[in-house]
């Protein structure tokens, strides 16, 4: 009898990435992300930050 119980899908690890990369993007970058595409425009403007600031008060998590 060929069980799957106990072994973990092989989407998982991709899934877990994805979360912890929203989790930095949500509490704790500044602009490094889109720094890439942006370059120094991407920190002084904080694009993500705006985006993200409400979010983070919605999870109590402090930003500033």
């Amino acid at each position: 009898m060929n069980s799957t119980l106990g072994r973990a899908p092989l989407y998982l690890p991709l899934a877990v990435a994805l979360a912890l990369l929203a989790l930095f993007a949500v509490l704790f970058d500044n602009g490094a992300l889109l720094a890439p595409f942006f370059g120094d425009a991407s920190y002084a403007a904080n694009y993500l930050h705006e985006l993200f600031h409400d979010g983070r008060h919605l999870l109590a998590a402090p930003c500033h």
